[in-house]
Parts: structure tokens; C-alpha cells; sequence
């Protein structure tokens, strides 16, 4: 497959780039840094190397060849240790630029160096936007597969999803050993799969798995670690309403989301097709956000007596009331939540994303559909621009 240009721009100072597991951290920085002395630590005999003898980190960079003024370590989670010393180094040797991957910054805060003392910056990077795929983005593929790139470059995509969440278990979850008993983690992944899009309740999700309500607010800490989840705070800004209190929780791909979701006879389809299109779109909000730099607050609204906006995107790049459905055809009910908070603040655009074909304007709320819209997002312009 033809390369895909990231929206991703590298700091001029050394940085940390985080993202989940196939997002394409190596691929990418191989292709900006192919000068580079290079350190990857999922390799067993460098891994071994260096987690013996972190020292030896100052031995490469002092006898690295003319040209090599950055340094790439993939994967710096495997051995924290080396954050001692590319913090010395940074401040010895203010030529060289260190780079530094990771798909879980687990260890590394809890290794007391945080994260080098800002010396380095924090940067993400996330599955594809449909943006960066351009014409080879295709809704109902994505749906599917998700955007995580090393499923959708794969030659079987259904079949790399779906040893995902167990190539989770086995390298970060079992090898690391963070939890002491991986089974109970693997039917945590199974039933958080249906908080995806809703509000996170951590009581009942320790119901379900029949696991310790502590256990599992522990198992929830380790999957935003892993970096697998995220979630989206109640917008309560100048709120003039009694609001919900507790986050909506996402898995940060929809093909990931898809894969760990149980199917059944009790089953909806259009259910699991309506919370995969509402985390797709989240996905897309969020790695926007980060692109531009993060200066956006991203979250949603809901009061007391439920009614809900799926996402409000407030900023210096606007104010939005985003609500996402997954019919073809609008429904005054469908309306309802916008309208209501339009209401509150008169000052957003009030926008619907549906399955349809049409954009159409009721009741002043501007209904695009969903395809058209994440065609749109881009990290270079305002969200307003995608409508």
C-alpha cells in the first residue's frame, strides 16, 4: 500500500511520542529520522543489552557516526531506567535530539524521573484520520476494521483485529505484569466493551465481571495507561442545568472496540453499528485536537434528567454541540439534545451527523452526514471548516 502522509509535524526539541500499539510510531519516525541512530528495545538482544547496562545509552551517542544528531529509542517503556540517562545527556550534549516512543507511559511516570522534567515534550500520535487516507476512506470499512493502521495495511484485517486485544494481554498486560491474574483482565476487556460511548460506571462494571469494584477501577487505570481508552468529562461550563458527574468512556479505535465486543441473539446490529460510528467520530475529534496542539476541551452534556449531547467541542477554534445518529433519515426526537442545549448556549453551532446522503438544515440545526464530515477534519483548519 502507498504511504500515508501523517498529520503529525515533530517538535524541534526532543519528544516523546506516545500512541497504542499499530498506530505506526516507528514507521513514521523511520520515514522523518532516516539518519538516526537507531535503539529498539522490542528487540530481544538490544532489550537485553540495555536493560543490563543502561549506561551503555551514553556509550552508543558518544561513538554514534557524523550526522546522527538524533536518537530514536523505540519503545522507551521496556527499560525506564534509560530516562536517567537521556536526561544527562540532554543537558550534556544540547546538539543531539532524542526521541523517544512508547505505547504505555505506565512505567515510565512510575519510574520518578517524570517524563524527563519537561526537557522533553509530550507528543501522540493516533490511529488515521479520514482525512489522511483521502479517497481510500471509506465509511463502512471503517466501521469495520476500525483505523489502526497496522489492521488496515494488513492483507487481512479482520484477522489482525482480532488477535489485537490478546497481542495486549500477552506483551503489555502478562509480560509486564501488571495485573496478577490476566484472565480476569481479559473478561474486564470483554465486558468494558459495552461502556464504549456511555457513561463509565465503574459499580456496575465490577458487577458484571463479578471482580472487586477496586480491582477494576485498577484495571481501568492500566487500559488508559496502555493507552486503549480515553474519556470525555461533562461540559459544565456556565452550566445553568444539574449535569451527569461521570465521564463517558471510549476505546480509542471503533475496529478495536468492534473486536472485543461480545455478539449474541440478544444482539442488536444497529446497536453495536451506532456506538462504533459515535467512537469513530470521537477518535476523529480527539486526534484533531492533539494535532492542533490540544488547546480545545472536548466533552459531552447530559443532566440529571438525561438528556445528552454527544460531544461539545469548546475553544479557541469554536463552539460546537456535535450529536451523532446512526438512521438515515432525522427524527424530531433526534434534535431533541441540541435544541435543548442551544438553548443554554445560544453561542454554539449545533451540528447532527447521520448515515444519510443529505445535508439538510431543521430546526436550526445543520444535519450533515457522517462520511462527508470526517472527510473534513483536518489538523490545519477550525472544525467549523468541516461543515
Amino acid at each position: 500500500m502507498e504511504s500515508v502522509r501523517r498529520f503529525f509535524d515533530p517538535p524541534k526539541a526532543s519528544f516523546f511520542l506516545f500512541g497504542p500499539r499499530g498506530t505506526g510510531k516507528s514507521t513514521l519516525m523511520r520515514e522523518l529520522f532516516s539518519e538516526a541512530l537507531w535503539i529498539d528495545l522490542l528487540e530481544p538482544d538490544v532489550y537485553r543489552t540495555f536493560a543490563a547496562r543502561p549506561e551503555r545509552l551514553r556509550e552508543r551517542v558518544e561513538g554514534r557516526r557524523p550526522g546522527e544528531d538524533v536518537v530514536v529509542i523505540d519503545e522507551i517503556q521496556k527499560v525506564p531506567e534509560l530516562l536517567s540517562a537521556v536526561h544527562a545527556l540532554i543537558e550534556e550534549k544540547p546538539g543531539v535530539r532524542f526521541v523517544l516512543t512508547g505505547s504505555s507511559a505506565r512505567k515510565l511516570k512510575r519510574s520518578g524521573v517524570d517524563l524527563l522534567a519537561g526537557r522533553a515534550v509530550e507528543r501522540h500520535l493516533h490511529p488515521f484520520m479520514a482525512a489522511e487516507l483521502g479517497e481510500r476512506f471509506r465509511l463502512e470499512q471503517a466501521l469495520e476494521e476500525g483505523m489502526v493502521p497496522l489492521v488496515t495495511e494488513s492483507a487481512d484485517p479482520a484477522d489482525v483485529l482480532k488477535s489485537y486485544a490478546s497481542l495486549y494481554l500477552r506483551e503489555e498486560v502478562q509480560m509486564e505484569r501488571l495485573v496478577r491474574r490476566v484472565g480476569d483482565f481479559a473478561r474486564f476487556l470483554e465486558v468494558i466493551s459495552f461502556s464504549h460511548g456511555a457513561v463509565l460506571n465503574i459499580a456496575n462494571v465490577a458487577r458484571e465481571c463479578e471482580i472487586e469494584r477496586r480491582t477494576v477501577a485498577g484495571y481501568m487505570e492500566i487500559l488508559g495507561d496502555l493507552l486503549l481508552s480515553f474519556r470525555l468529562p461533562v461540559f459544565t461550563k456556565r452550566a445553568s442545568r444539574a449535569t451527569a458527574s461521570h465521564p463517558k468512556l471510549y476505546l480509542f479505535d471503533c475496529g478495536v472496540f468492534r473486536s472485543l465486543r461480545p455478539k449474541g441473539p440478544l444482539d442488536r446490529p444497529e446497536e453495536i453499528e451506532g456506538a462504533a460510528l459515535e467512537g469513530l467520530v470521537a477518535q476523529h475529534l480527539r486526534a484533531w485536537n492533539d494535532y492542533r496542539g490540544g488547546e480545545n476541551q472536548l466533552a459531552y452534556w447530559r443532566t440529571r434528567s438525561g438528556v445528552e449531547v454527544d460531544f461539545v467541542v469548546h475553544g479557541p477554534d469554536g463552539f460546537l454541540a456535535i450529536e451523532v445518529k446512526n438512521g438515515k433519515t432525522i427524527r424530531p426526537a433526534d434534535l431533541r439534545g441540541l435544541k435543548t442545549f442551544h438553548v443554554d448556549y445560544p453561542q454554539c453551532t449545533p451540528i447532527l451527523l447521520h448515515r444519510g446522503r443529505e445535508r439538510l438544515k431543521q430546526d436550526g440545526v445543520l444535519c450533515l452526514p457522517s462520511e462527508e464530515f470526517l472527510r473534513e477534519v483536518h489538523p490545519d483548519r477550525p472544525l467549523l471548516e468541516a461543515v
